[in-house]
Protein backbone atom coordinates (compact mmCIF):
# COMPACT_ATOMS: atom_id res chain seq x y z
CA UNK A 1 0.00 0.00 0.00
CA UNK A 2 1.34 3.41 -0.97
CA UNK A 3 1.09 6.20 1.58
CA UNK A 4 0.28 9.86 1.09
CA UNK A 5 2.46 10.99 3.99
CA UNK A 6 4.92 9.57 6.50
CA UNK A 7 6.21 11.59 9.44
CA UNK A 8 9.71 10.56 10.55
CA UNK A 9 10.62 11.20 14.18
CA UNK A 10 13.85 10.05 15.90
CA UNK A 11 13.63 9.57 19.66
CA UNK A 12 16.31 9.28 22.32
CA UNK A 13 15.62 9.33 26.08
CA UNK A 14 12.28 11.12 25.82
CA UNK A 15 10.27 9.03 28.30
CA UNK A 16 8.70 12.12 29.92
CA UNK A 17 7.20 13.48 26.73
CA UNK A 18 7.16 10.77 24.04
CA UNK A 19 3.48 9.82 24.40
CA UNK A 20 2.43 13.47 24.43
CA UNK A 21 4.32 14.10 21.19
CA UNK A 22 3.02 10.91 19.55
CA UNK A 23 -0.53 11.96 20.41
CA UNK A 24 -0.02 15.46 19.01
CA UNK A 25 1.19 14.21 15.66
CA UNK A 26 -1.15 11.24 15.30
CA UNK A 27 -4.06 13.54 16.18
CA UNK A 28 -2.92 15.86 13.39
CA UNK A 29 -2.73 12.97 10.93
CA UNK A 30 -6.17 11.67 11.92
CA UNK A 31 -7.73 15.14 11.74
CA UNK A 32 -6.17 16.18 8.44
CA UNK A 33 -5.89 12.78 6.72
CA UNK A 34 -8.69 10.51 8.00
CA UNK A 35 -7.97 7.78 5.44
CA UNK A 36 -5.51 5.02 6.35
CA UNK A 37 -2.74 6.42 4.16
CA UNK A 38 -0.44 8.14 6.67
CA UNK A 39 2.06 6.95 9.28
CA UNK A 40 4.11 8.37 12.14
CA UNK A 41 7.43 6.50 12.08
CA UNK A 42 9.22 6.85 15.42
CA UNK A 43 12.80 5.57 15.42
CA UNK A 44 13.93 4.74 18.95
CA UNK A 45 17.69 5.33 18.82
CA UNK A 46 18.74 2.91 21.56
CA UNK A 47 17.23 5.00 24.37
CA UNK A 48 18.58 4.17 27.84
CA UNK A 49 15.38 5.17 29.60
CA UNK A 50 11.81 3.86 29.12
CA UNK A 51 11.22 5.52 25.74
CA UNK A 52 11.31 2.23 23.81
CA UNK A 53 9.09 0.42 26.29
CA UNK A 54 6.54 3.25 26.27
CA UNK A 55 6.42 3.24 22.47
CA UNK A 56 5.76 -0.50 22.46
CA UNK A 57 3.05 -0.09 25.10
CA UNK A 58 1.16 2.65 23.27
CA UNK A 59 1.45 1.56 19.63
CA UNK A 60 -1.84 -0.37 19.74
CA UNK A 61 -3.58 2.82 20.90
CA UNK A 62 -2.31 4.79 17.92
CA UNK A 63 -3.00 2.88 14.68
CA UNK A 64 -0.96 5.36 12.62
CA UNK A 65 2.13 4.83 14.81
CA UNK A 66 4.97 2.66 13.50
CA UNK A 67 7.81 1.96 15.97
CA UNK A 68 11.34 1.14 14.81
CA UNK A 69 14.04 0.18 17.33
CA UNK A 70 17.74 0.49 16.51
CA UNK A 71 21.01 0.41 18.47
CA UNK A 72 22.20 3.87 19.43
CA UNK A 73 23.73 5.47 16.34
CA UNK A 74 23.02 9.14 16.87
CA UNK A 75 20.31 11.51 15.71
CA UNK A 76 21.47 11.64 12.08
CA UNK A 77 21.61 7.87 11.78
CA UNK A 78 18.10 7.56 13.23
CA UNK A 79 16.77 10.22 10.84
CA UNK A 80 18.19 8.44 7.80
CA UNK A 81 16.81 5.10 9.02
CA UNK A 82 13.40 6.75 9.32
CA UNK A 83 13.70 8.25 5.85
CA UNK A 84 14.55 4.85 4.40
CA UNK A 85 11.55 3.31 6.18
CA UNK A 86 9.30 6.01 4.70
CA UNK A 87 10.69 5.52 1.19
CA UNK A 88 10.22 1.74 1.52
CA UNK A 89 6.55 2.41 2.31
CA UNK A 90 6.29 4.33 -0.99
CA UNK A 91 5.32 7.57 0.75
CA UNK A 92 4.34 10.39 -1.61
CA UNK A 93 5.57 12.91 0.99
CA UNK A 94 7.89 12.60 3.97
CA UNK A 95 7.90 15.07 6.84
CA UNK A 96 10.59 15.03 9.53
CA UNK A 97 10.39 16.45 13.01
CA UNK A 98 11.82 15.69 16.46
CA UNK A 99 10.32 14.07 19.55
CA UNK A 100 11.37 16.65 22.16
CA UNK A 101 8.14 18.69 22.04
CA UNK A 102 9.89 21.86 20.86
CA UNK A 103 7.70 22.23 17.77
CA UNK A 104 3.99 22.91 17.19
CA UNK A 105 2.19 20.31 15.10
CA UNK A 106 -0.17 22.90 13.62
CA UNK A 107 2.81 24.56 11.88
CA UNK A 108 2.94 21.52 9.59
CA UNK A 109 0.13 23.10 7.56
CA UNK A 110 2.42 25.97 6.53
CA UNK A 111 4.78 23.56 4.76
CA UNK A 112 2.03 21.28 3.44
CA UNK A 113 0.43 24.25 1.68
CA UNK A 114 3.62 24.64 -0.40
CA UNK A 115 3.98 20.96 -1.36
CA UNK A 116 3.23 21.57 -5.05
CA UNK A 117 5.75 24.40 -5.30
CA UNK A 118 8.93 22.52 -4.38
CA UNK A 119 10.04 18.95 -3.61
CA UNK A 120 12.03 20.16 -0.59
CA UNK A 121 10.58 22.64 1.90
CA UNK A 122 12.19 23.83 5.12
CA UNK A 123 10.91 25.63 8.16
CA UNK A 124 13.20 27.87 10.13
CA UNK A 125 13.25 28.76 13.81
CA UNK A 126 12.64 32.50 13.71
CA UNK A 127 13.09 32.65 17.48
CA UNK A 128 15.11 29.69 18.73
CA UNK A 129 15.04 28.49 22.34
CA UNK A 130 18.35 26.67 22.71
CA UNK A 131 21.53 27.06 24.72
CA UNK A 132 23.77 30.00 23.64
CA UNK A 133 26.48 27.59 22.42
CA UNK A 134 24.01 25.91 20.07
CA UNK A 135 22.79 29.25 18.75
CA UNK A 136 26.37 30.32 18.06
CA UNK A 137 27.16 27.09 16.23
CA UNK A 138 24.02 27.49 14.13
CA UNK A 139 25.28 30.90 13.01
CA UNK A 140 28.73 29.48 12.28
CA UNK A 141 27.17 26.65 10.29
CA UNK A 142 25.08 29.09 8.24
CA UNK A 143 28.20 31.10 7.38
CA UNK A 144 30.19 27.92 6.67
CA UNK A 145 27.64 26.74 4.11
CA UNK A 146 27.66 30.18 2.49
CA UNK A 147 31.48 30.13 2.37
CA UNK A 148 31.91 26.52 1.16
CA UNK A 149 28.98 26.27 -1.25
CA UNK A 150 28.09 29.86 -2.07
CA UNK A 151 24.52 29.35 -0.96
CA UNK A 152 22.53 30.66 1.99
CA UNK A 153 20.10 28.49 3.96
CA UNK A 154 18.44 29.98 7.02
CA UNK A 155 18.21 26.76 9.09
CA UNK A 156 19.80 23.91 7.16
CA UNK A 157 19.64 21.35 9.98
CA UNK A 158 16.11 22.07 11.17
CA UNK A 159 14.07 18.99 12.06
CA UNK A 160 10.96 20.44 10.45
CA UNK A 161 10.99 19.69 6.71
CA UNK A 162 8.70 18.31 4.02
CA UNK A 163 10.22 16.30 1.15
CA UNK A 164 8.54 14.72 -1.86
CA UNK A 165 9.05 10.96 -1.59
CA UNK A 166 10.51 10.45 -5.07
CA UNK A 167 12.97 13.30 -4.50
CA UNK A 168 13.95 11.94 -1.09
CA UNK A 169 14.77 8.61 -2.69
CA UNK A 170 17.16 10.41 -5.07
CA UNK A 171 18.67 12.45 -2.23
CA UNK A 172 19.35 9.36 -0.13
CA UNK A 173 21.10 7.72 -3.09
CA UNK A 174 23.49 10.70 -3.18
CA UNK A 175 24.09 10.93 0.57
CA UNK A 176 27.72 10.19 1.53
CA UNK A 177 28.53 6.79 3.02
CA UNK A 178 29.02 6.42 5.94
CA UNK A 179 26.16 8.67 7.00
CA UNK A 180 27.42 12.15 7.96
CA UNK A 181 26.94 13.37 11.52
CA UNK A 182 24.21 15.80 10.38
CA UNK A 183 22.70 14.34 7.18
CA UNK A 184 19.85 16.85 7.11
CA UNK A 185 22.39 19.57 6.31
CA UNK A 186 23.66 17.62 3.30
CA UNK A 187 20.13 17.02 2.03
CA UNK A 188 19.35 20.74 2.31
CA UNK A 189 22.54 21.75 0.52
CA UNK A 190 21.95 19.28 -2.33
CA UNK A 191 18.34 20.42 -2.77
CA UNK A 192 19.32 24.09 -2.77
CA UNK A 193 22.26 23.63 -5.18
CA UNK A 194 20.01 21.62 -7.49
CA UNK A 195 17.98 24.80 -7.89
CA UNK A 196 14.95 24.12 -5.71
CA UNK A 197 13.32 26.77 -3.55
CA UNK A 198 13.40 25.63 0.09
CA UNK A 199 11.10 28.54 1.13
CA UNK A 200 12.48 28.70 4.74
CA UNK A 201 9.05 29.13 6.36
CA UNK A 202 9.07 30.63 9.88
CA UNK A 203 7.76 28.20 12.49
CA UNK A 204 7.38 28.18 16.26
CA UNK A 205 10.17 26.80 18.43
CA UNK A 206 9.52 26.13 22.12
CA UNK A 207 11.81 25.82 25.10
CA UNK A 208 12.86 22.27 25.89
CA UNK A 209 11.40 21.24 29.24
CA UNK A 210 12.20 17.52 29.42
CA UNK A 211 14.52 14.84 28.05
CA UNK A 212 18.24 14.70 27.41
CA UNK A 213 20.36 17.07 25.33
CA UNK A 214 22.99 14.60 24.19
CA UNK A 215 25.54 17.07 22.77
CA UNK A 216 26.88 19.80 25.03
CA UNK A 217 29.94 21.97 25.61
CA UNK A 218 33.19 20.51 24.21
CA UNK A 219 31.38 17.64 22.53
CA UNK A 220 29.27 20.22 20.71
CA UNK A 221 32.41 22.00 19.48
CA UNK A 222 33.90 18.66 18.43
CA UNK A 223 30.91 17.67 16.30
CA UNK A 224 30.79 21.18 14.83
CA UNK A 225 34.38 20.76 13.62
CA UNK A 226 33.55 17.28 12.34
CA UNK A 227 30.55 18.61 10.42
CA UNK A 228 32.65 21.40 8.89
CA UNK A 229 35.23 18.87 7.68
CA UNK A 230 32.50 16.64 6.21
CA UNK A 231 30.90 19.59 4.44
CA UNK A 232 34.25 20.77 3.04
CA UNK A 233 35.02 17.28 1.69
CA UNK A 234 31.54 16.98 0.22
CA UNK A 235 32.17 20.09 -1.89
CA UNK A 236 34.30 18.03 -4.28
CA UNK A 237 31.49 15.49 -4.79
CA UNK A 238 28.60 17.92 -5.03
CA UNK A 239 28.63 18.67 -8.75
CA UNK A 240 28.04 15.07 -9.79
CA UNK A 241 25.37 14.59 -7.16
CA UNK A 242 23.49 17.71 -8.24
CA UNK A 243 23.47 16.44 -11.84
CA UNK A 244 21.87 13.21 -10.65
CA UNK A 245 19.23 15.15 -8.73
CA UNK A 246 18.36 17.28 -11.74
CA UNK A 247 17.42 14.26 -13.86
CA UNK A 248 13.66 14.35 -14.49
CA UNK A 249 11.54 12.25 -12.15
CA UNK A 250 9.56 9.43 -13.78
CA UNK A 251 6.03 10.35 -14.78
CA UNK A 252 3.42 8.37 -12.86
CA UNK A 253 -0.06 7.63 -14.08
Amino acid sequence: MSLLLSIVMPAYNEEEVIETVVKQWTDLLTRQFPADNTRLIVVNDGSRDKTGAILDQIKNRYPKLMVVHQPNGGHGNAVVNGYRQAVALDSAYVFQTDSDDQFVADDFAKLWAKRDDSPFILGYREERYDAPARLLITKILRLSIAFIYGTYIMDSNIPFRLIRGTFLRKLLAQLPDPTPFAPNIFLAVMAKKAGFNTFDIPITHKERLTGTVSILKWKLLKVCIQSFKELAQFRFELSGKVKALKKPEPVTA
